[in-house]
């Protein structure tokens, strides 16, 4: 199915009226899930779409996040970040070059927590900071470690 299509579905799925403000975001947020702020969407989009206001994707990501499309992180402690992947999954963040990344493990499937017996619970926010490999290695390189 044509990734348009898709988010026209996934929009009229949650109950959202897929405008054509709402299917760019969820778009970008889709077709790149480096967990953007709402300025980095807003100068990815507003070229092509010149009557964009930083509001309107402020107000979209909410809406979105409200309707259970998208999910908003807090692992960077000076923008909210967004994921179209509401899936149960963790964030690492580097503290090197701030890249964001999905980090899955069945610990974070939400049925694992059964035997636990927190059958209640609503959602859930795992971060993780630390060094990516690109990161670690250019440090190791820059002082000679490892070699």
């Amino acid at each position: 199915m044509d990734l348009k299509y898709q988010i026209k579905d996934r929009l009229m799925s949650a109950g959202v009226k897929p405008s054509l403000q709402r299917m760019q975001v969820l778009e970008y947020l889709t077709e790149h899930p480096v967990h953007p702020t709402v300025d980095m969407i807003f100068l990815a989009l507003s070229p092509a779409i010149p009557t964009l206001s930083k509001t309107t994707v402020y107000n979209t990501l909410k809406l979105l996040e409200e309707q259970g499309v998208i999910q908003s992180i807090t692992i960077d402690e000076k923008n909210v970040r967004y994921d179209a992947d509401t899936s149960a999954h963790a964030h690492f963040k580097c503290k090197g070059c701030g890249k964001i990344e999905d980090l899955y493990s069945e610990v974070l499937n939400p049925n694992a927590l059964e035997k636990y017996n927190y059958l209640q619970f609503t959602d859930a926010q795992v971060y993780y900071r630390g060094y990516c490999t690109e990161c670690q290695k250019e440090f190791n390189e820059r002082f000679s470690i490892n070699k």
